[in-house]
This record gives C-alpha cells, sequence and structure tokens, in this order.
C-alpha cells in the first residue's frame, strides 16, 4: 500500500459520503483528485522523511530556547510555501477556501507521515481561524496573513497547574495598559510554546478579566512571544519527541484583546470542531502507515506451512488474516464516519439538524480516531511479533506517539461526558433523533445493521430516562462506545458490498451488548 492508495480510498469514500454532493459546489473530480495527489506528494516525498530523525534528536530546551530537529526546518518551510496551512482557511487572507471536508480528506496523508512535525502546523491554523473570527481587524489583517502563509506560527494555551480540564480554575489574569492589557500566570502542556521554526509566535492565551468565578471572567487575548514571555522548560514524554511541549510563564506580558471581554472561552470552543477533527486525522493516519506495514510484512515475511516444504508468506495463516481485516475493517468505518462529520460541519450553518448531527458526532471521531491510531500500531506490533518492537521498524514509535491522542483536546472520558450529558441529553435528545432518523432510512434495506440502530436507540431511551445524574455520569463510556457501534453500523451500509463491512456486522449486536452491559451494570 502507497500514499498514491490512500488517496484513492479517500476518493472512494467520498463517492460514498451523500452530503459530499452538497458541500463541493462547484469543485470538479478533476480539481478534487489534484489536491489530494499533491498532498501525498508532499507528505510522502517532504514530511514522512523528518518523522524519524524527528523522533531521534528530539525538541531541545537550550537557555531558554527551544531548538527543534534539524530536518524541520526545510520541511516547515515547502509545507508553508505550498500553501497547505490555508487548506480550509478563507481566501481573503490568501488561503485556498476549501471546505472543511476537504481538509479532512487530505490531512491524514501529512498525519501518516510525522504526527509529531505536524504538531507544529496545528495550533498555526487553528489560530488562524479563531482570529479570523473573533479578532478586531486590524489584529486580524495584521496576524492571518502572515500565519496562513507560514511566516509566523501560534499556540492555543489554556491549561495551567491545577487548571487542566477544569478552566474554570484558571489563574493567570490579565489588567488593562491604556489600549493594551499586561497578562501574568504560568500555562502548561503548550504544544510549540516555543521553537526556532519562526521567530515570531502568537500565543492565543486564556486569562481571567474582573472578579466573575468560573469560566465566565475568562477573555482571550494573543500574546506575542518577547517581553515578558519566558518558556521555563519542554516536557520530557513518552512520545512526539519532536513536539516541544512547554511550560510558560507570562510576566506583565503585553497583549491584544481577541473578541469581548468575559466571553473568552466560548469564542475559544469555536474551534473545537477543527481541533477534535485535526485529532481523528492524526488517528486514521497513523492507522493508515501501521496498516499497510503490517500487511506488506505479511506478504514478505515467510514461517510455518508444511514442514516439508518452503515456509509460506504468513499471510497465508487465517489468523493473520484476522488480524489484518479487523484493522482494515476499522479503518474503512472510521474515514467514512470522519468525512460524515465533515460534511456535516461544512453545511451546517444553514441546517440546524445537520449542526446537532455534527455536535453530537464530534466526541465520536475525536475519540475512536485516537484509538483507532493506538491500537492499529499495537495490533500491527502483534502481525510483526518481536520485530515489531524494536526500531528496524516505525511501529514502535507509532505506538509511543499516539498514546497522546486519547488525552488532548479532552481524555476519552471527557468525551464520554459530552457525548451523552451534553450532546445527547442537553439538547433533549434531538440530536440523536437526527442519528437515528438518518440511520434508519439509510439502514433500511440491511437488516443487521438495522437491527444496530434499534437495539442502541432501545438502549438510549432507558439510558435518557435514568434519574440519576451521578449514575449517567457513569454510563457515559458505555453510552460512548455504544454509540460508536451504531454509527459504524450505520457507515457499513455505504460499504456494504465489502468483506469489511460484513467483518464488522458479524460482530455489531454482540459489540453493542458488551456495551450495554456495562451501562446497566452497578456504578462503584
Amino acid at each position: 500500500m502507497t500514499y498514491r492508495s490512500d488517496v484513492d480510498a479517500m476518493l472512494d469514500a467520498l463517492s460514498r459520503t451523500p452530503n459530499w454532493a452538497r458541500v463541493r459546489g462547484a469543485l470538479d473530480d478533476e480539481t478534487v483528485t489534484s489536491i489530494l495527489t499533491e498532498a501525498a506528494k508532499v507528505a510522502e516525498s517532504v514530511v514522512a522523511p523528518v518523522n524519524e530523525p524527528g523522533d531521534r534528536e528530539g525538541a531541545r530546551f537550550d537557555s531558554g530556547r527551544v531548538r527543534m530537529p534539524a530536518a524541520y526546518h526545510a520541511a516547515f518551510d515547502a509545507v508553508a510555501e505550498g500553501g497547505w496551512l490555508g487548506l480550509e482557511q478563507a481566501e481573503e487572507f490568501g488561503g485556498m477556501g476549501m471546505p472543511l471536508t476537504l481538509f479532512a480528506a487530505a490531512n491524514p496523508l501529512f498525519e501518516r507521515a510525522a504526527p509529531s512535525f505536524m504538531m507544529s502546523v496545528g495550533g498555526t491554523r487553528s489560530a488562524a481561524l479563531l482570529l479570523t473570527e473573533w479578532a478586531e481587524p486590524a489584529l486580524r489583517e495584521d496576524w492571518v496573513p502572515a500565519l496562513i502563509a507560514g511566516e509566523r506560527c501560534a499556540t492555543i494555551c489554556i491549561s495551567e497547574p491545577g487548571a487542566g480540564s477544569d478552566v474554570g480554575r484558571i489563574r493567570t489574569r490579565a489588567v488593562r495598559d491604556g489600549d493594551l492589557w499586561r497578562v501574568s500566570g504560568q500555562k502548561i502542556w503548550i504544544s510549540f510554546g516555543d521553537h526556532d521554526l519562526r521567530q515570531r509566535i502568537g500565543h492565543c492565551l486564556l486569562a481571567r478579566t474582573g472578579d466573575q468565578p468560573g469560566t465566565r471572567g475568562l477573555s482571550l487575548f494573543l500574546v506575542e512571544r518577547g517581553d515578558g514571555v519566558t518558556c521555563e522548560r519542554i516536557e520530557e514524554k513518552m512520545g512526539l519527541h519532536g513536539s516541544p511541549t512547554c511550560a510558560l510563564q507570562f510576566d506583565n506580558a503585553p497583549a491584544r484583546l481577541i473578541g469581548e471581554e468575559g466571553r473568552g472561552l466560548a469564542q475559544l470552543f469555536t474551534m473545537i470542531r477543527h481541533m477534535r477533527l485535526t485529532v481523528a486525522c492524526q488517528g486514521l493516519g497513523t492507522a493508515l502507515k501501521c496498516h499497510d506495514i503490517a500487511a506488506q510484512h505479511a506478504l514478505d515475511r515467510r514461517q510455518g506451512g508444511n514442514p516439508k516444504e518452503p515456509p509460506v508468506p504468513i499471510i497465508q495463516h487465517p489468523d493473520v488474516r484476522r488480524q489484518l481485516i479487523e484493522m482494515k475493517s476499522r479503518i474503512d468505518l472510521f474515514r467514512l464516519a470522519m468525512l460524515e462529520a465533515a460534511t456535516s460541519a461544512d453545511l451546517s450553518d444553514a441546517d440546524p439538524d445537520l449542526a446537532r448531527l455534527n455536535a453530537w458526532m464530534l466526541p465520536l471521531i475525536k475519540n475512536f480516531g485516537a484509538e483507532l491510531g493506538f491500537e492499529t500500531a499495537g495490533k500491527s506490533i502483534l502481525v510483526l511479533g518481536g520485530a515489531g518492537y524494536t526500531r528496524d521498524y516505525p511501529l514502535e514509535q507509532a505506538l509511543r506517539d499516539s498514546r497522546i491522542f486519547a488525552i488532548y483536546e479532552g481524555t476519552t472520558g471527557m468525551q464520554g461526558q459530552d457525548f451523552f450529558l451534553r450532546q445527547t441529553l442537553g439538547d433533549g435528545g434531538k440530536a440523536l433523533e437526527t442519528f437515528l432518523t438518518r440511520a434508519r432510512t439509510d439502514c433500511a434495506a440491511h437488516p443487521v445493521a438495522l437491527a444496530v440502530i434499534d437495539d442502541f436507540a432501545a438502549f438510549m431511551a432507558r439510558a435518557m430516562a435514568e434519574p440519576d445524574r451521578a449514575r449517567q455520569a457513569w454510563m457515559a463510556d458505555a453510552v460512548l462506545r455504544a454509540g460508536w457501534v451504531a454509527v459504524q453500523a450505520w457507515m457499513a451500509t455505504r460499504i456494504a458490498e465489502t468483506p469489511e463491512a460484513a467483518h464488522f456486522l458479524a460482530s455489531a449486536r454482540a459489540q453493542l451488548a458488551l456495551h450495554v452491559a456495562v451501562a446497566d451494570g452497578p456504578a462503584a
């Protein structure tokens, strides 16, 4: 399998996604194919070569500054000069103005190549979207074109000691100083918070203004690296060694308010769609790489068979074939689900039902993209046996790098809470009903898939009727996983003719029953 095969698979998946026809508008097949083909070329020839050196050399903290692996500099230049930071950005600021769906289709190619390196891109393009929507004109016109062009970089600064997911406990403060503000406090876990790829780095930062408690007192600021900003250290991590995770100290650092004072968290959350889709792309890209390595090894490695004859390729062994189709089934279904979420995002402004569906699916896409990457890396190592555990193959790095996917942008537990307590219960079940209506229509001619949807609907009716809020929180992870089985059953109807769909559907009701049993069991 090659990057070219990934392009073909994505094009096929787009053609099977009903809403893609509405999203694409005037985009013709030739243009879409050209964009994905060029993305694959850049990913394979420019980005992939930095993956192993980036891991071995790693980011270094030297006298208060972060030095990146040497190979990163030319790669970042090439990605920026190719316009890839602006694929889904507004044309008026130098972007390509493409649908978010096309970003979701192209980005797994880059994430397959080097997820650690691609962390340098993620914060910058997210910040560009944030500033486009909320910054006042002068600030927007100064920063957004420079970010899209790759002339400057940006971060998202939220977490602090004692205030990770619980953002209402943020203590960093901002005080007005004439036309500017001054920010003081510490931020931690900041990806690419300091580096030498570009001189100018803008930090999109949450800080407290006024005396209101919790999240109501938080405002959003842009603080540029320079006076009053110090990188204190970088974390020594299990993986993503080429992505510096920084602790930053702000001491009366000059800042500019983004948007409306006191609305910082709500403004920041406008990026949640893009950031969760990015994690989905990371997981899919990692899974594609790992599965392909395992599949090729199964063709090349000879072991077993009739002892009187030469050993056979291990792909002839039934259990190896089982492992490979299990991985590919999960990949193919996830690709379709991710595109469904992306197209619903593109259409959400004009369609309230799709907006609800998108918000409902995002926790699923984020979480199970993360699990797909990590688990495919682990399963691929098993196909290779002891060789997969060595540095002779990139699987061990993929396993280390991908563990973080299920942690940042909200852990698995947080995704379960969001999916069940907010996106399902919070809107009175409207998003769930939208899903059930669409899924039942599409599954009408597929009895097994329809049975999964009906089983899921019955389970959700019971779960939503549970009067104990604490017990609903206990059930949230099982509800999340049951929801993912139902979404995969829905997607399986789009590739019903394939062995991958049949493989999933053969055990789908049993998988769902397991999650239902966990949810219905006693809570601790």
